[in-house]
């Protein structure tokens, strides 16, 4: 691995702060291997993200994990074990994938369980940053609280509704838990950028180039040419940012650094954080070698100070019924076949059960037509196959249920016209109903104006450095 001491900058003896992102996601896999070079490079700290609304509602309204209590112990394990041998900061934000005070406490107790299977003394800091609903209605009532697009204006009744509402912090908090004395700090709900942004800010950095960095390598290697082969270094100085693989097999370029400032963002020269803008349209990217790049220009405007709220309700109940089809006069004719099947399917729920069309929905999801995109298909395309995904959504898992035993008989043997033989699809499980539980949605998106970044955030210490295992 190339020496992260090492630049051709022209400030090479300024002080730079190396922050080592060994994965995009806690729980994703780390690298033992990898993150033991970097450390040993000169690494100064240690910060990944573990958080995001990437896969659903369903995260933040349990307070459950994405990933396996099995992964995220294993790659704490080992990140807490290289904390330990090196003496640097450990730093991991939006615990528990929602960051809600349940995600990040059952984080907390992993973190604990390996301290003493370990005999670690760490002392860890918790930033907690969920929201109770009567101090947000208050502050909504005030008009601290406004609306991103494309929603509208908050109402109280929709606060009511949430299950758990979060505030997504910037790295005020990280920095005063690491000024406290903490040796990993875990976080409630943060940006991505700011869990990778505080260390270099709090040693000095330019927030421009600590910004930047954040957002490039908050994915871990997702910034690389092999995004799957470990990590990456980041490297920030005054004025400037290097970011490099972890990996000696892996590369990153000019092209696969700077395209990273398009994930997840609709301008890729504009990317809005708590307190602040950052803008990157005058931003260089240069390769140093085959592997580092160099990146100059980014800057960051300070803006009055706003956390983003997500919150995130219980929905409705659903089953599914899933049938494989390859019957050459259904391919021909997907789309007329797809509308008799949900008009025959309707009319008998509504006949068998006596339901109104709005006590229930039925979706027929074609994989292999356009079941991921919903978009017109092509003009003469015709698959060769297609699986068909059956979905009841009701107030019940009964009612669910039932409604899918009742769509049963036409779900699997529905012809594309009448008076033909009655055909008779496959299906892979069996029974054919699948109870996929509760169905959950995102109310809240939205921004609350805050005096600074530790408004909306409680900090609690636990240091099992002393004899007491205290906590404060």
């Amino acid at each position: 691995m190339t020496d992260n001491n090492a630049s051709s900058s022209p400030d090479a003896g300024t002080a730079w702060t190396t922050v080592a992102v060994p994965v995009g996601a806690l729980g994703a896999g780390v690298r033992a291997d990898l993150l033991e070079q970097a450390m040993a490079a000169g690494a100064d700290a240690i910060a990944l993200d573990a958080g995001s609304t990437d896969s659903g509602p369903a995260y933040l309204a349990t307070g459950k994990s994405k990933y396996s209590r099995d992964s995220l112990k294993a790659d704490l394990t080992v990140l807490m074990a290289a904390r330990d041998r090196w003496k640097v900061p450990l730093l991991i934000g939006s615990c528990g994938t929602s960051g809600c005070d349940e995600a990040l406490d059952s984080t907390r107790d992993i973190v604990l369980e390996i301290a003493a299977e370990l005999g670690l003394k760490p002392r860890i800091a918790l930033l907690y940053s969920e929201i109770d609903p009567e101090y947000l209605k208050a502050r909504n009532t005030d008009g601290r609280v406004h609306p991103l697009s494309p929603f509208g204006a908050l109402q109280n009744g929709t606060i009511d509704q949430c299950e758990h509402i979060v505030a997504l912090m910037g790295p005020e908090p990280y920095i005063a838990a690491l000024e406290a004395g903490a040796d990993i700090v875990l976080g409630g709900r943060t940006t991505d950028t700011a869990v990778l942004a505080a260390v270099p800010l709090m040693r000095g950095a330019g927030a421009g180039p600590a910004w930047h960095a954040g957002k490039i390598a908050e994915c871990g290697g997702q910034c690389t040419v092999n995004p799957i082969d470990g990590g990456v270094v980041i490297r920030v100085g005054p004025d400037r940012f290097e970011v490099a693989p972890m990996s000696d097999a892996n590369r990153c370029t000019p092209f696969t650094v700077s395209e990273h400032m398009l994930y997840e963002n609709s301008d890729p020269h504009t990317l809005y954080e708590p307190g602040g803008v950052l803008r990157v349209e005058s931003a260089r990217y240069e390769a140093l070698d085959d592997r580092r790049v160099l990146v100059t220009g980014g800057r960051f405007e300070a803006a009055p100070y706003t956390m983003k709220l997500e919150g995130a309700a219980n929905g409705p109940f659903q089953t599914l019924m899933i049938v494989g089809i390859a019957a050459p006069e259904v391919m021909a004719s997907v789309d007329v076949f797809l509308e008799r099947m949900q008009k025959a399917l309707d009319d008998r729920t509504r006949s068998v059960l006596g339901l109104a069309p709005d006590a229930y929905t039925i979706s027929l999801r074609p994989y292999g037509w356009n079941a991921v995109t919903g978009a017109p298909v092509d003009k003469g395309f015709v698959p060769r196959e297609l699986g068909l995904m059956f979905v009841a959504t009701a107030a019940t898992q009964d009612l669910a249920t039932r409604i899918a035993k009742t769509a049963n008989p036409y779900f699997f043997h529905f012809p594309l016209t009448m008076g033909m033989e009655l055909p008779s699809y496959a299906f892979p499980f069996s029974p054919a109903e699948i109870e996929r539980g509760r169905s959950y949605a995102f109310l809240l998106n939205h921004v609350i104006e805050v005096a600074d970044g530790h408004e909306l955030v409680r900090i609690a210490m636990i240091d099992l450095s002393s004899d007491a295992g205290g906590r404060s």
